[in-house]
């Protein structure tokens, strides 16, 4: 009777850990291709969620430890570093992630790593008559000659945020609070919209610039719409402060969650997403850019040129998010 229970107990724990529960605020499709791989290569089932970051952070809270997440997944270092400090994550102890990712790019205390890398650039519409000299820093966007000439996502996006955070981190509250204001002055309509939506307008003339992450660029440059093509091919890429600190680079990160049920499997899928082939997936269908330093950018993203990154380490951004929030209200920036 023992040998049949201890039998069955075996026999239930390999059904929970042959499946693993994500928790993804990522909706692209290169993702569930990498799902699809993981499950033929492992024979560990994804089971996956997907919804906005701050949406599913609650949801992990309120869940506690029944929560069935293993893994959460997302984009920005706000949304990482929201999660972490809402206690829902766990560190993980893996010398492969800790070896294969820069200390800049992971968090100080392993409860994240990054999985891709995007810059936000300053785009220009190629077709409009600009002074190539007058946009060079983020800091530019600021200039009195540029009010009416600009278009940015909603104060309150994630992607705005943390730009702002980073100026706070190399400039200082002070020069970010004159940024924020000069950049509000110069809007050539309210925000609205995505990354996208920012770029159409530009290309259609309702303003010569846009701030957006690169990896939007190569999107619309390989969609099926040939409208999309159009803009862009439109777009001309300004990489900002190549003659100082670099451009701002976000990331894309992957945690395991305090709940997991299915630790080692947990581990196994952020290990496996850091793999060179899923990290060439990754460029090659979302055109981000690797975390890792020795996987090649696709050649849409080779397109956009070599440029210099921002090295600070993201978690340092991420700990100016509130004073950058402070910052866009009190200036009246929504």
């Amino acid at each position: 009777m023992r040998k049949i229970i201890v039998a069955a107990l075996l026999g239930a724990t390999t059904l929970v850990s042959a499946e693993l529960n994500i928790y993804s605020a990522r909706h692209y499709d290169a993702d569930f291709e990498i799902y699809k791989k993981f499950e033929a290569q492992t024979g560990i089932k994804i089971n996956h969620t997907t919804a906005r970051a701050p949406e599913l952070i609650k949801r992990l809270q309120l869940e506690g430890k029944n929560s069935p997440a293993d893994i959460f997944i997302t984009a920005d270092v706000s949304n990482l570093t929201e999660a972490k400090n809402a206690n829902v994550l766990a560190p993980v102890d893996s010398k492969f992630l800790k070896d294969t990712i820069a200390p800049n790019l992971r968090d100080k205390d392993d409860m994240w790593f990054a999985i891709t890398k995007r810059a936000r650039i300053i785009a220009y519409d190629k077709n409009a008559k600009i002074d190539p000299n007058l946009v060079k820093n983020y800091e530019d966007l600021a200039k009195p000659e540029l009010k009416g000439k600009i278009l940015v996502r909603s104060a309150t996006a994630a992607y705005s945020k943390t730009l702002l955070a980073s100026i706070i981190a190399n400039d200082g509250k002070e020069e970010a609070k004159k940024w924020a204001k000069g950049v509000l002055d110069n809007l050539a309509m309210p925000p609205k919209g995505g990354d996208r939506d920012q770029a159409r307008q530009m290309v259609s003339g309702v303003a010569p610039y846009a701030v957006m992450n690169t990896y939007y660029i190569g999107l619309l440059r390989t969609s099926k719409n040939p409208k999309d093509v159009e803009v862009g091919n439109s777009i001309g890429i300004i990489f900002p402060n190549q003659d100082g600190r670099g451009a701002h680079i976000n990331v894309s990160g992957i945690a395991m969650t305090a709940s997991s049920k299915n630790q080692e499997a947990a581990k196994k899928f952020m290990e496996f997403m850091l793999s060179k082939e899923v990290q060439s997936m990754l460029t090659n269908i979302n055109y981000e850019y690797p975390a890792r330093s020795d996987v090649e950018p696709s050649d849409v993203v080779k397109s956009f040129g070599k440029f210099k990154e921002d090295s600070i380490e993201v978690s340092k951004i991420a700990d100016n998010v509130k004073d950058a929030v402070l910052i866009y209200d009190e200036v009246g920036f929504r």
